[in-house]
């Protein structure tokens, strides 16, 4: 503006004459004078070529682009995604519901009760570890505000808002287990307790809206919420759960005419309940007192679904370093953003502090030992080839096919920890032994960096060098790993092994099977005398599953240094193609591996043998993973994930069917695609 002014006041203005100049002025009139006259014209024209060349030069410095950078295209690719979504989403609100292509499909529930489809027997929901809401009853004076609302499960508002005063309310003591002093945090009670996990993320949401479209509702069906931070005996001590579940099988057992229930328990929910079948026919103080044919009176079918019956590898990783794949990659990825030295989040440390105080982590440590899970040289999926390698080498005859997977080596699985790459594939005569007697308190030099703030986990009671002595060439059996926990978390492990076994009876009838601490073990535990009952192992099959790891040291003198060990993410490379990412995997349902959720049901209680003495029929129903075709299908209709599972058409069908009083042999008896009867007979165990 003040440009286009001087400039108006130059082309059109005459001079105002002044009476007194000074000598500068006179001297410039001078000069002036005597130079020769230009065009006036000329000079307009040329002053408004320059105002217009600086103007377009400023707006051209304005306007200059910055430089881009990689969270910018970040930021942009994940609004452009979310707009589109949003937008998606609107138009499939908006637009009619009878349009092609638009029209979801039916629900099993809706055609089944179209088929003539009825309830039956009362329904029994058991959830798993994490996916219960638990909600708060008496904290601290940081919590002021928060009485009976919702700090797991839910919208979680309250970790970004007071993340150590949440994480300090769901600790539980850790000398006993149980609350500690001035808290108290229950489960939420009722449908609601896990139908969602977070808003829009369902869990049992829609088995429990195609129940309740065969005609099921409060007085039929239940869910047998608990606090799955506890063990299962303390969920009793304190909450009476146990009893509860007995009192409501019982009430609606008679208030249904006398119709048995039908259980349907989820991931960690199956060894809970299969603890409580052993509580309630066991004689007071310790049990229910119901008598040996309780579970034969009022169960007619337990319908397990992905269940854990032998433990799930991916405990170990969340007891040696707070990780499993998804954290590993992360790390790799960002190295800061989960144990930042700069911002001290120590994230990790948190994670670990926490979860070391609940007890129902050990009860998924796996089961069974070197049986089961293999040894140093033998494992029972050390023939399996992941599917990339499988379509690369399947690319020639069937011959050279074959030729090709028998020189493939084989996988050494049953080392479920290896420290190295290389310590994953020498043979084992070639590496060194723990020796557990060994104890790892000695030593002057700790673990934690004292720059990097107190975040307490057991390594600070472990020296440095004891630490460097566990993991110089070194791998791990399932045995063998429950000693090395023992001795770098003394505390916890000797709290949790009061409540939880790891191993195989050589004799059921030994009184001493009579303790709790054995009941969730089913190599540890007989089945109730109940041949009329049937037991299902439903369970996805298709996706990669953890099943052993290859670790390393951490980087000594950073805040992360407080957790000595992590997984070693540039591990990678192995034959059959299962290693990734310094995680080993095998065929399971991403979190469970097959051989964890289907031996039982396979081989372990298949027919009338010491675990089953009185024959209950047992059926593997299994359901590959298949992903979703569409948006409109959500997290997919025949999902083998561990939760997503929850959700598959094919499953929602056979609960229900079963539900409605079919038998296991009217559903269609075992449904099998993976390994799991070759597993099976690989694994030498008396039954």
């Amino acid at each position: 503006m003040g440009s286009i002014l001087r400039f108006r006041k130059l082309c059109f203005l005459e001079p105002v004459k002044s009476s007194s100049r000074d000598e500068k002025t006179n001297s410039e009139e001078k000069k002036i004078s005597e130079s020769p006259k230009i065009d006036d014209q000329k000079t307009c024209q040329s002053a408004t070529t320059l105002l217009l060349e600086e103007k377009a030069k400023q707006k051209k410095q304005k306007k200059s682009p910055r430089e881009w950078r990689c969270i910018d295209s970040c930021c942009w690719t994940i609004g452009y995604l979310c707009t589109t979504w949003w937008l998606l989403l609107f138009l499939y609100q908006c637009l009619p519901a009878n349009l092609p292509g638009l029209r979801a499909p039916e629900p099993p529930g809706a055609r089944l009760r179209r088929e003539g489809l009825t309830p039956l027997h009362p329904v029994i929901l058991v959830p798993g570890i994490v996916t219960g809401g638990l909600e708060l009853w008496e904290g601290r004076p940081c919590s002021d505000g928060l009485f009976r609302r919702r700090l797991w499960g839910g919208s979680f508002t309250e970790i970004f808002k007071r993340p150590m005063c949440w994480l300090e309310h769901l600790s539980l003591d850790n000398e006993t287990g149980l609350d500690p002093p001035g808290i108290r945090v229950r489960a939420v009670p009722g449908l609601v307790a896990a139908d969602y996990f977070a808003p829009g993320y369902f869990v049992w949401a829609i088995l429990i809206e195609n129940l309740a479209r065969i005609g099921y509702e409060g007085k039929n069906m239940y869910m047998a919420a608990y606090d799955w931070r506890l063990s299962f005996q303390n969920t009793e001590t304190r909450d009476q759960s146990l009893s509860r579940l007995k009192s409501k099988i019982e009430l609606m057992y008679v208030t249904n005419g006398y119709k048995k229930v039908v259980v349907v328990p989820h991931s960690m929910g199956v060894i809970y309940f299969l603890h409580f079948m052993k509580w309630v026919e066991s004689p007071p103080p310790m049990g229910g007192g119901g008598g040996p044919d309780w579970c034969s009176k009022h169960i007619k079918a337990i319908m397990n679904i992905g269940p854990a019956f032998l433990g799930v590898p991916k405990t170990v990783g969340n007891i040696l370093s707070a990780e499993s794949k998804d954290v590993a990659f992360i790390r790799a990825m960002a190295p800061g953003l989960l144990d930042s030295e700069i911002l001290g989040l120590q994230t990790l440390e948190h994670v670990m502090r926490v979860s070391r105080t609940w007890d129902s982590i050990i009860s998924l440590l796996p089961k069974g030992g070197e049986t089961i899970w293999g040894n140093l040289d033998w494992s029972p999926e050390e023939d399996h080839v992941c599917a990339s390698t499988k379509k690369k080498h399947l690319k020639g005859n069937n011959t050279d096919s074959r030729r090709v997977f028998q020189e493939l080596e084989s996988t050494n699985y049953g080392r479920i920890v290896s420290f190295g790459k290389k310590a994953s594939e020498l043979h084992s005569s070639e590496l060194s032994t723990l020796n557990s007697q060994v104890s790892l308190s000695n030593g002057n030099s700790r673990v934690p960096n004292a720059s990097c703030g107190k975040v307490w986990t057991e390594y600070d009671e472990v020296s440095w060098e004891r630490i460097s002595k566990i993991v110089e060439n070194k791998a791990y059996t399932v045995e063998t790993l429950l000693d090395l926990i023992r001795l770098i978390a003394p505390k916890m492990m000797k709290r949790a092994e009061a409540h939880f076994s790891h191993g195989i009876a050589d004799n059921l009838d030994d009184p001493k099977y009579d303790h709790y601490k054995y009941w969730s073990n089913p190599l540890e535990t007989k089945l109730p005398n109940a041949p009329d009952m049937e037991i299902y192992c439903h369970y996805g099959v298709g996706i990669p599953t953890e099943r052993s790891y290859v670790y390393k040291l951490s980087p000594s003198g950073r805040c992360r240094s407080n957790i000595p060990l992590q997984i070693d993410s540039s591990a990678g490379g192995s034959q059959n193609g299962c290693l990734k990412g310094g995680v080993y995997f095998v065929d399971g349902d991403e979190t469970v591996p097959v051989l964890s959720a289907g031996f039982m049901c396979a081989k372990g209680w298949r027919g009338k043998n010491r675990f089953n003495p009185s024959g209950i029929h047992t059926y593997v129903r299994e359901y590959k993973h298949k992903a979703p075709a569409n948006l409109l299908e959500g997290r997919g209709l025949e999902s083998g994930g561990h939760v997503d599972i929850l959700g598959n058409v094919a499953l929602i069908e056979d609960v229900l069917r079963v539900a409605a009083g079919a038998s296991g042999v009217e559903i269609g008896g075992d449904r099998i695609y993976s390994d799991i009867m070759k597993m099976s007979e690989k694994i030498n165990i008396r039954v």
